[in-house]
């Protein structure tokens, strides 16, 4: 017996209490990811069925051999939606119209919930007991990437499920979820690797960010050009178009991409074992001259947290809408030429899309979801600082606590108006250089349109930091992410008008086709205040939470 072994009331460590510490482990890992998984599985599960089961009332009489033809050859169609394959199956036509969208959102919560799990565990000091028992480090990490590649194939396994039970062919859609589910490992892999390149959770979820935006960059050049259809190849979302469910059923890109998510995760144990904890193989330089800007005031501070993220934010979506612009007549000509589409886009809530200003109010719409979001996120991360005891000190000083939520929330308000603004300028210089019908000023109002919708988002996020601080990111998001689902929802299964009534979405006027709904915008704005004073008065007399 060792002189460990002899310690009165010490276990020995052997390869039974290493498996009952790596099992509590997975079941941990398992309760940070619980409730996001089921609600990312719920969504991509319950928009396959219901767009599959109302096909035939919304889409199955537009797509006739002529519409078919017209969409494959249209370039800002592949561009902006992906190549049109098996539009008359319900299936393949669900794949087309929610497929890039529920591969995005599965990657976006794969990158996050990787990074936020692993590094930033890591970063609040709570790994550092972990790896001082039986369990090293690269075990860690490895039992965190199976968790979370096990809950992204649960995600695609309850897609095809749902496209199953609602009648499509059972082998387009194992192929449809199997991709889903490739793509949120892709992400998963990508942002645990990530977590050990970097130093920093903030670090590591950037880069990943920049990969998928990357990534959906090079499907749509892929699938606009003709000639650089190679480019599909290089991206996780081109390679699950290319194995075209319900149509050619191709298990090569699916095999392919599997392949690339074995790489990175083998990469990821590679990079574990080889670094201590609380480093990164990208480490920060030693011994630099302290950079003091913008840290002589709470607000300044305020504003030099936000400064990084917004300018990662504002490319992202300029990029975007630069793309919307460009694609402004190309589009508007292909509408106008097939009626039967521009009447499939109303029934889906987007009207009047055969004029360049109707094209872009409707798209603009969509703008309301990542600036509230980026509104959301934004206060989640002062509720992350303040249960990772980095604000402990910060309200030792003199500096109160409503003080410091104000300057917060008054700088997220800027930077989401920049962001919009970013998005309305890109959009007009992309329809300049096409030579679009569109003014700046009509493009600067049409995006600062949504401005209520996105700071009722930023109301909704600072009441639950008052109240609930443990879900701010998902009730902050959920006037524009759910509120655009719901009204979708509503307008694609024909229910009551009051269901669409209560979306958010519904009371944004259509600019700069149509003036703006000031009597909506000045409920939504008064409804921000009014979630945003409460959730100060519960944040001054709630505890700090760590």
């Amino acid at each position: 017996m060792t002189a460990v072994d002899a310690r009165p009331g010490r276990t020995p460590v052997g390869p039974s209490a290493t498996r009952t510490v790596g099992a509590t482990v997975t079941r941990l890992a398992l309760r940070q990811i619980r409730r996001g998984s089921l609600i990312v599985a719920a969504l991509t599960a319950g928009m396959s069925a219901m767009v599959a089961a109302t096909y035939a009332s919304t889409a199955g009489d537009a797509l006739d051999a002529a519409a078919l033809a017209a969409l494959a050859e249209n370039p800002a169609i592949r561009t902006l939606f992906g190549h049109p394959v098996a539009l008359d199956d319900p299936g393949g036509f669900t794949v087309w119209r929610t497929g890039t969208i529920l591969a995005v959102l599965t990657g976006a919560w794969g990158l996050l919930s990787a990074t936020r799990v692993t590094r930033g565990e890591e970063d609040a000091g709570r790994w550092d007991l972990l790896t001082a028992g039986p369990i090293p480090l690269a075990t860690l990490v490895a039992r965190h990437a199976v968790v979370l590649t096990a809950a992204a194939t649960v995600t695609g396994l309850m897609a095809a499920a749902a496209l199953a039970a609602v009648g499509t062919a059972p082998q387009g859609a194992l192929l449809h979820g199997f991709g889903i589910a490739l793509v949120g490992a892709y992400f998963v892999a990508a942002g645990t690797l990530a977590a050990q390149l970097f130093p920093t959770r903030s670090a590591a979820s950037g880069a990943t960010a920049a990969l998928l935006g990357a990534g959906l960059l090079l499907r749509m050049i892929g699938d606009g050009v003709g000639t650089l259809g190679w480019l599909r190849w290089l991206s996780p979302f081109g390679l699950v178009a290319l194995s075209q469910p319900y149509e050619a059923n191709r298990l090569l890109p699916l095999a392919v991409l599997a392949v690339v998510v074995a790489a990175l995760l083998g990469a990821t144990l590679v990079a574990a074992r080889r670094r201590d904890l609380h480093r990164g193989w990208f480490g920060t330089a030693a011994g630099r001259a302290p950079r003091l800007w913008l840290l002589r005031s709470v607000p300044g501070f305020a504003a030099r947290r936000l400064a990084r993220p917004l300018i990662g934010w504002s490319a992202g979506v300029g990029a975007y809408y630069l793309l919307i612009g460009l694609l402004a007549i190309s589009m508007t000509d292909f509408l106008a030429e097939n009626t039967r589409f521009a009447d499939l886009a109303a029934q889906a809530g987007f009207g009047n899309l055969g004029s360049v200003e109707g094209y872009v109010a409707a798209l603009f719409a969509l703008l309301a979801i990542p600036a509230g979001t980026f509104a959301a996120v934004r206060i989640a991360a002062t509720a992350t600082d303040e249960v990772e005891r980095r604000q402990t000190l910060l309200y030792a000083q003199p500096v109160t606590r409503t003080g410091l939520l104000v300057a917060e929330t008054t700088v997220t308000a800027c930077g989401a108006i920049i962001i919009v603004a970013v998005a309305g300028l890109a959009s007009w210089a992309g329809a300049a250089v096409v030579d679009a019908p569109l003014s700046p000023g009509d493009a600067l109002i049409g995006a600062m349109n949504v401005l209520p919708l996105t700071l009722l988002c930023l109301g909704a996020a600072v009441f639950t930091l008052g109240w609930t601080p443990r879900i701010v990111a998902y009730v902050g998001a959920l006037p524009a992410a759910g509120g655009f689902l719901l009204k979708a929802t509503a307008d694609t299964t024909g229910a009551p008008g009051w269901v669409g009534r209560l979306s958010p979405f519904t009371h944004l006027a259509p600019v700069p086709d149509l003036p703006p709904n000031y009597l909506a915008a000045a409920i939504m704005l008064v409804a921000a205040v009014a979630l945003g004073v409460l959730g100060l008065l519960g944040y001054r007399r709630r505890d700090l939470r760590g």
